[in-house]
């Protein structure tokens, strides 16, 4: 029973940032991990996250940027198959320390340019650092879940309107975990018994999915950019605390 309790809320907090409400389904993993290797949490919680990836895909499909999409996804293909071919080789603790280097140079440099009050002009989109961010989204998601801050810091400078950012946020995600299921397959972190296990959660996670976008739609512009910086701040000092405790 606890099990499944466990379960049902890493369901809905996967639900809730599908919805839109920032970073928080990266707790998904570590609440599963109570009871399961984190390799074979991750293949667990994957088709629940598909599950609330067509819903959200659904819920944002006017509002997105396919610039972005355009350039990004390519390199997270190439990212993805990077992370299949070196999963057995790359310490998890180095992917976390990666990711955690790139939230908060990312935020150190967000830091700076308030506080020295200098307005910085939207950064446009382009294709040389966008395949390379995209690359090191779909390698950190791959293994494990963690592609939000490379994403992110390629994302949020080019100061996109909040709902064009949520629905390039949830068909880039959507997309990526998509491509993530055949190797997951193969590596046998996905099995028919496990999905039969999971489906059994994944009303709960449409349930979040539809509560995250009704908060998300309600909280202005201003504050609601604060606050991905601010998950993503404490996101990244997790995974630090992850590596060094």
């Amino acid at each position: 029973m606890v099990f499944w309790l466990v379960a049902a809320l890493a369901a809905f907090l996967m639900g809730l940032s599908k919805g839109g409400v920032p970073m928080i389904a990266l707790l998904s993993v570590p609440l599963m991990s109570l009871y399961m290797e984190p390799a074979i949490a991750a293949g667990l919680l994957l088709p629940i996250y598909i599950v609330a990836d067509l819903y959200a895909v659904y819920l944002f499909r006017k509002s997105f940027s396919a610039k972005n999409l355009k350039i990004m996804l390519p390199g997270a293909a190439a990212g993805i198959a990077v992370g299949f071919g070196s999963v057995n080789f790359v310490p998890g603790d180095f992917v976390k320390l990666l990711v955690a280097t790139i939230g908060l140079v990312f935020l150190a440099s967000a830091l700076k340019s308030r506080l020295s009050k200098t307005e910085i002009p939207p950064r446009p989109a382009d294709v040389p650092r966008g395949r390379m961010w995209g690359a090191l989204a779909g390698f950190t998601s791959y293994i494990s879940h963690a592609g939000g801050p490379p994403f992110q810091a390629y994302v949020l400078p080019q100061k996109l309107e909040k709902m064009t950012y949520l629905g390039t946020t949830t068909i880039f995600f959507a997309v990526v975990n998509l491509l993530k299921v055949p190797p997951y397959i193969l590596a046998g972190q996905i099995t028919s018994q496990s999905t039969l296990q999971i489906a059994m959660v994944a009303p709960v996670a449409l349930f979040g999915a539809w509560v995250g976008i009704n908060i998300s739609r309600r909280i202005p512009d201003q504050i609601f950019f604060v606050i991905v910086e601010v998950a993503l701040a404490v996101v990244s000092l997790k995974l630090l605390y992850d590596v060094f405790a």
